[in-house]
C-alpha cells in the first residue's frame, strides 16, 4: 500500500520521471524552436513589408504624362495578396486597393478601409485584421509629401509556422515514445539483479533469527554482488551484512551453550559441598555414635572452605569480566616464580621440580597486581602437578627478550588430549568429564586454567599452550615497562630437584 500511495515501485516510478523530463526538455525545445522560427519569419514578413511600402512609395511619385493615382499597385513583380493605400496629410485614405491571385486590383470596401485608419507615416510595422482579407502586417511611409501605406498577409507565415508546430509535434511524440520505451525496458533490465537484492532481503528477513537459526541464509548471487554497479554494490554490503549475523547468531549460540554448562557446572560444584555439610549437619544433629564429631567439623569445615573457594574464583572471574582495573606496581617475575615453585615443590614432592632463568636478559619486570600474577603462576603449576603422575620433571622457566617477559610451565606428562587443547582455558574445563576423580586424587574445579587466562589478558598480555605426549608448555607472556635487551643463556637451579625431607 506504501509503493502504491507513493507512486509504486522504482521500476515503475524511474521511468515515468525519466519520461516526463523528456516531455519537459522536448516541450521547452520546440517552444524556442517555434518562438526563434516565428520570430525569424515575422522579421522576414516585416522587410517586405518595407520593401514593399518604399516600392510603392516609389510607384506613387508624380511622373511626366501620368497621374498620382493607385495604378502603380499593378505594377508587375508585385505580390499576391499585396495591399495599397494613398494617404492624405492627416492620415486619412484617399484610396485602397488589394492585388487579388491574378494580379487584378480591387478597391477595398468602406468597412476594409476603417480597418486602416490611425496609422502614422512613421515606418513602424502593425498589425491589422482588414475584414474579408485577414491579418495583415502593415506600415506607411512619407516622402515629399507623398504619403503610402502598403501590407502583406500574414497568412502565409502562420501557415508555415503552424506547419512547424505539428510537425515537431508529431517528431517530439514520437521521439518521446519510443525514448519512453528504450528507457522503460533499459532501467527495468537495470533494476532486475536490485529487485533479486531485494527477494534475498526479504527471504533472510523471514528467516526465525529470534530462535538463533542463523546457519544457511540465502545470499545474493555473485552476479548481483559485483561492486561495479549500484545494484551489485547493495548486494555486496547485504551479503556482508547476512554474514555479520550468521556470525554474531553463532557467536551469541556458543556464548549462551558456555553459560549453560558454567550454570551447571558451577550448581554441581557448589551442590556437592553443600550436600557433605547437609550429610554432616544431619549426623551431628542426630547424635549417632557412627561419626565423631570433630571428624564432622572438620569435614564441615573443609567443604565450607572448597565451596569458598569456588565462589572467590567465580567472583575474581566476574570482576575480570566487567574490566575492573587491577592493582598495578612493578613485580619481580624472577623472584615471584622462585616462591611460587618453592612452594609448588612443598606440596607436591613427588613431583620433580626445575626453575630456569635468563641473567643475561636483565630484570624481568612487569607492571601488574602481585598477588594476581603469583595467582597465575600457582595455578599453572598446580595443573601441572595435579594432572601428571608421580616423578613427572615440571620446568618453571623466565625468560626476557624484545621488551616481553615470558613465563613458561613445561611438564613431560602424558599430555592434554586433543580434543581438549582447543578449549583448555574455558571455565570448568576438565580432563575428567565425569565430575570425581578416579582413585580419589585430587582434583580442582576447572576454573584455574580460565582465571590464569583472565588475569594474563587484564594485564595486556598473552597466554598459550602447546601439548604432545612427554612435553605439555604453558606459555605467559607480559609487556615491560622498560624495553631489556635478548637473554640466552640459561641457569638451572638443580637445587630445586632434591626431594624435600618430609616432616
Amino acid at each position: 500500500m506504501r509503493n502504491r500511495r507513493r507512486g509504486g515501485p522504482l521500476r515503475t516510478r524511474l521511468p515515468l520521471f525519466i519520461g516526463a523530463t523528456l516531455v519537459v526538455v522536448c516541450a521547452a525545445m520546440a517552444l524556442t524552436t517555434v518562438l526563434a522560427q516565428r520570430a525569424y519569419l515575422l522579421g522576414g514578413l516585416d522587410d517586405q513589408v518595407t520593401d514593399a511600402a518604399e516600392s510603392c512609395l516609389d510607384g506613387a511619385r508624380p511622373r511626366p504624362g501620368r497621374t498620382a493615382d493607385l495604378s502603380f499597385p499593378a505594377a508587375s513583380g508585385r505580390p499576391a495578396g499585396l495591399l495599397a493605400a494613398r494617404l492624405d496629410a492627416d492620415g486619412d485614405i484617399l484610396s485602397a486597393a488589394v492585388v487579388g491571385q491574378d494580379a487584378a486590383v480591387r478597391t477595398l470596401t468602406a468597412d476594409q478601409r476603417a480597418a486602416l485608419t490611425g496609422l502614422k507615416a512613421d515606418g513602424s510595422r502593425h498589425t491589422r485584421t482588414v475584414p474579408g482579407l485577414g491579418t495583415y502586417r502593415i506600415t506607411a511611409l512619407d516622402a515629399d509629401g507623398i504619403r503610402v501605406l502598403a501590407g502583406l498577409p500574414r497568412k502565409d507565415v502562420q501557415d508555415l509556422i503552424g506547419g512547424l508546430v505539428r510537425i515537431e509535434a508529431a517528431v517530439a511524440v514520437t521521439g518521446l515514445t519510443v525514448a519512453a520505451c528504450v528507457c522503460a525496458v533499459v532501467i527495468r533490465r537495470q533494476l532486475r539483479p536490485l529487485g533479486r537484492v531485494a527477494a534475498t532481503a526479504v527471504v533472510v528477513s523471514r528467516a526465525p533469527l529470534c530462535r538463533g537459526e542463523a546457519t544457511g541464509l540465502t545470499r545474493v548471487p555473485e552476479r548481483d554482488a559485483d561492486p561495479g554497479s549500484e545494484a551489485g554494490q547493495v548486494g555486496a554490503a547485504l551479503n556482508r551484512m547476512i554474514d555479520h549475523v550468521e556470525s554474531s547468531l553463532t557467536e551469541r549460540r556458543r556464548t549462551e551453550e558456555r553459560m549453560r554448562r558454567f550454570l551447571a557446572d558451577a550448581s554441581h560444584e557448589l551442590r556437592t559441598p553443600l550436600a557433605s555439610i547437609a550429610g554432616y549437619a544431619e549426623l551431628m544433629n542426630r547424635g549417632t555414635d557412627r561419626i565423631e564429631p570433630v571428624l564432622a567439623w572438620r569435614r564441615v569445615s573443609a567443604e565450607s572452605a572448597r565451596m569458598t573457594g569456588l565462589v572467590e574464583d567465580l567472583l575474581l572471574l566476574a570482576r575480570l569480566d566487567e574490566g575492573r582495573p587491577l592493582h598495578s606496581a612493578e613485580v619481580d617475575l624472577a623472584a615471584l616464580v622462585t616462591e611460587a615453585v618453592w612452594n609448588a615443590r612443598a606440596a607436591g614432592d613427588g613431583h620433580v621440580w626445575r626453575l630456569e632463568l635468563t641473567p643475561d636478559g636483565g630484570p624481568a619486570l612487569v607492571m601488574g597486581d602481585e598477588a594476581r600474577l603469583r595467582q597465575v603462576v600457582a595455578n599453572l603449576l598446580a595443573n601441572a602437578r595435579l594432572h601428571t603422575p608421580a616423578g613427572t620433571t615440571v620446568v618453571a622457566a623466565v625468560q626476557v627478550a624484545d621488551g616481553r617477559c615470558a613465563v613458561r610451565v613445561r611438564d613431560d606428562g602424558p599430555g592434554i588430549p586433543p580434543g581438549l587443547l582447543p578449549r583448555v582455558f574455558e571455565r570448568f574445563t576438565r580432563a575428567d568429564a565425569s565430575r570425581t576423580r578416579a582413585g580419589g586424587r585430587e582434583g580442582g574445579s576447572g576454573l584455574g586454567l580460565a582465571i590464569a587466562a583472565a588475569i594474563t589478558t587484564a594485564h595486556g598480555g598473552h597466554i598459550g599452550v602447546e601439548s604432545v605426549p612427554g612435553h605439555t608448555e604453558f606459555k605467559v607472556e607480559l609487556p615491560m615497562p622498560l624495553t631489556a635487551a635478548t637473554g640466552h643463556s640459561i641457569i638451572s637451579r638443580p637445587a630445586l630437584d632434591q626431594p624435600v625431607p618430609r616432616r
